[in-house]
């Protein structure tokens, strides 16, 4: 299975679905089945039962995962495809617009 190009923590900007042009911080990312869930976008209603963590229950919105296909990192304030690089005997991302070292 080929490795995703973004991480937990990243900034990317969505550019398919529903929420295109949104931009956000990855908060979980599901390498199994290639989704990523992204802070307020693909935000989503749940009925939730009274539990100890939610005393009264009711209608919560959350987030929820979308296709990693649908986003892209955001670098130097630009979308920008990721490629790799092994550099020092380690595997880096880069930047495919600047050829920047990403992390």
């Amino acid at each position: 299975m080929a490795t995703l190009k973004i991480k937990k923590n990243d900034t990317v900007k969505v550019i398919a679905g529903k929420d295109k042009d949104k931009e956000g911080k990855v908060i979980a990312v599901d390498s199994k089945n290639n989704k990523v869930t992204v802070e307020g976008v693909n935000v989503v209603k749940k009925h939730e039962k009274p539990s100890v963590a939610n005393q009264n229950g009711g209608i919560v919105e959350k987030e929820a995962p979308i296709d990693a296909s649908n986003v892209m990192y955001v670098h130097k304030g630009k979308a920008t495809r990721v490629g790799f690089k092994v550099e020092d005997g380690k595997k880096v991302r880069i930047a495919k617009s600047t050829g920047d070292v990403i992390d």
